[in-house]
């Protein structure tokens, strides 16, 4: 095994089923909620989210929220034909905003990598921890392992590790087609539950978000900047030389991994929750990745929404250690009224 390739979570302590039980409304409350009649927020988010919104935002925060979590393709096909009409909406691709959602306004604020996550008690798993970074595909395409992914129809993780695959096909000087070579239809499935399938013993590994092996612990392997599409040197001139078409018909240029949420009602509790969802150190603790400029905004930004962010980040700045952390998710709201 190469000890400097790969990246050691050891404990399977925490299930997508257990993230899903907290933070999973149902599929009415999202879209159904009366609210004239309460404060609860509700956010429609991307799964990658779910658990770090279920059991970091959520705990952190002293307005009640609903949380649904799909793949972002499905998010927005839901709000674009009616289903949902949710307070706020996170997604994993600021993309799907251009189209079908189109939003006034959104913010970018926060990224992720994508990494193979896999479970070293199978022989699959131990075939990966050996070939490591330089040689992970080897065992895939022999077919020595059992793969899980996403659906690219469904959700961004599906498209990009199309993305990857393509990239990777160029990075390595053994490697050729290895979309072509890899993938099989038997592997596809949904964003909320792709982790779990590790307990079911369904499959031996998994492309997937760093922040989804991180947060349950699992051992993945790290990727090349030039392939793991959170590099935004590589942004431009690389990622972008790939891409895939939605059913929609939608193309999908491959580009920096960029989450995106916005407010589609605006209150002062959905100000206040935003703020924590966009600001919060809860993200770095579930494995997502910041930046100094996040969150970075688009678009006509109402002026509370940049105060309040504003002033988070102001108060975090001159805060350290333990007061920190008890004081991330508090939003000062009361100038805006």
């Amino acid at each position: 095994m190469n000890d400097g390739s790969l990246t050691t979570r050891r404990q399977f302590l925490l299930t997508a089923g257990t993230a899903a039980v907290a933070g999973f409304s149902g599929c009415t409350g999202v879209g159904s909620r009366d609210r004239g009649q309460s404060t609860t927020v509700a956010i429609l988010a991307a799964g990658s989210l779910q658990n770090a919104i279920a059991n970091g935002l959520k705990p952190a925060v002293d307005i009640p929220i609903e949380v649904e979590a799909h793949g972002s393709a499905t998010v927005a096909r839901m709000i674009d034909e009616g289903q949902r009409d949710p307070d706020i909406v996170s997604v994993a691709d600021v993309a799907l905003f251009a189209e079908p959602l189109s939003p006034s306004w959104h913010s970018v604020f926060t990224s992720n990598s994508v990494v193979i996550a896999y479970n070293p008690d199978t022989d699959g798993g131990a075939r990966l921890a050996e070939a490591g970074t330089e040689s992970w595909y080897e065992p895939m395409v022999n077919g020595n392992v059992n793969i899980g992914r996403t659906d690219p129809d469904q959700d961004p993780l599906g498209y990009r590790t199309l993305f990857m695959l393509d990239l990777a096909s160029r990075y390595y000087n053994e490697a050729t087609d290895l979309r072509e070579r890899i993938l099989q239809q038997d592997q596809i499935y949904p964003e909320t539950s792709l982790i779990s399938q590790f307990e079911t013993g369904s499959i031996d590994a998994a492309f997937a978000y760093r922040n989804m092996a991180v947060e349950r612990e699992y051992e993945y392997i790290e990727l090349p900047d030039q392939i793991n599409l959170s590099n935004p040197q590589y942004a431009e001139d690389w990622y972008s030389t790939t891409s895939y078409t939605l059913p929609s018909g939608q193309e999908i240029q491959g580009g920096l991994i960029s989450y995106g949420s916005t407010i589609r009602h605006m209150s002062d509790a959905a100000v206040s929750v935003f703020d924590a969802l966009t600001t919060g150190n809860y993200l770095e603790e579930h494995g997502f990745l910041l930046r100094e400029q996040f969150p970075a905004y688009s678009g006509d930004v109402p002026q509370r929404i940049r105060q309040a962010t504003d002033q988070t980040n102001e108060n975090q700045s001159q805060l350290s250690g333990p007061d920190k952390e008890l004081s991330w998710a508090v939003s000062d709201i009361t100038a805006l009224i």
